[in-house]
């Protein structure tokens, strides 16, 4: 865990805010000044489904107590922690959100010396399908407090294990469609024969021919006319008929399920895209759109933060 700087613990007395962004695998804590700015921040593996029973509080305290002991601060929290394996269940706003619904059903967790940790809801959809997202709800509203011009319409796309594609009208959510890409990859790479068949260690192959690998499982799922299904034995089957390296045959498996998320996510006309997530693999993303013809997918840092910070903003526990 880090330590504050003599920097930053001069700063202390400006602090407004302790931030979590408490998700399934990892805590990043965050010490905010005047207008979010980062005073100091914290990372770590103490993610949900690390933490036995009761242990949340323990959790919590040791990667902030200093903070909670110098700057009497109110604190917020986004992701995972709020399910119903969380710490405690913040539920889902339903319906379209926007930062002042989502302030209005903050949960509160007390503390056994009183204090008060907020946990943001996520938010459920029942319309044209049923989804949910916790985490992301918070993502979105950082990004139009960061850019309020795209408060009118827009679509984010947030890859990872579940990537969500999230329409954005009148700066509320009004639509999401989500693609289970990364886990699939995650099971196809680790539990079936793809996986074995492309040997250990061998995805880590790097240079022109694993991006060659990636662009072409990319444009077989941008040219295909059925599902998923029938093209992911292709990346075993090229091998074996001399057509792909063994050594690339993840990266090609790769580029067929992100072109797949593309193809069904653009099959209609859509607003301005814009990314929010790992660095890395919206690259990735920003790289497969360019076969699709989008050539213009700006990513938006931060948005954690600024979403934490306006929220607790509307519900007034900052001013």
């Amino acid at each position: 865990m880090s330590q504050l700087s003599e920097a930053n613990r001069s700063a202390k007395p400006d602090a407004r805010l302790i931030a979590l962004d408490w998700g399934t695998s990892s805590l990043r804590a965050m010490l905010l000044g005047d207008d979010a700015a980062l005073i100091d921040t914290r990372v770590a593996p103490l993610g949900i489904m690390r933490i036995g029973e009761g242990g949340f509080e323990a959790a919590y305290r040791s990667v902030v107590a200093d903070w909670l002991d110098e700057a009497v601060v109110p604190a917020i929290a986004a992701g995972m922690v709020g399910s119903a394996q969380g710490w405690q269940e913040a539920p889902y706003c339903e319906g379209t959100a926007g930062a002042r619904e989502l302030a209005d059903r903050l949960a509160k967790v007390t503390l056994s010396d009183g204090e008060v940790l907020h946990l943001v809801p996520g938010v459920s959809l029942t319309e044209p399908r049923a989804e949910v997202m916790r985490g992301e709800e918070t993502q979105v509203v950082g990004a139009l407090t960061l850019f309020p011009e795209m408060r009118r319409e827009a679509v984010f796309v947030l890859p990872g294990t579940h990537s969500k594609w999230i329409r954005i009208e009148d700066g509320c959510i009004r639509e999401c469609q989500t693609f289970m890409t990364g886990e699939l990859f995650a099971v196809l790479r680790q539990h079936s024969i793809l996986g074995r068949f492309a040997g250990a260690g061998e995805a880590e192959t790097k240079g022109t021919e694993e991006d060659a690998a990636f662009d072409a499982g990319v444009e077989v799922a941008r040219t295909s006319a059925g599902g998923i299904s029938p093209l992911l034995f292709s990346a075993r089957a090229k091998v074996l008929l001399g057509q792909l390296p063994r050594s690339v045959s993840l990266a090609y498996l790769s580029g067929v399920l992100i072109g797949d998320e593309l193809r069904n996510a653009l099959a209609h006309p859509i607003p301005s895209l814009v990314m929010i997530g790992d660095a890395t693999l919206c690259a990735r993303y920003r790289k497969a759109a360019t076969q699709f013809g989008v050539s213009d997918m700006p990513e938006i840092e931060n948005a954690t933060r600024a979403g934490l910070w306006a929220i607790a903003r509307e519900a007034g526990l900052i001013r």
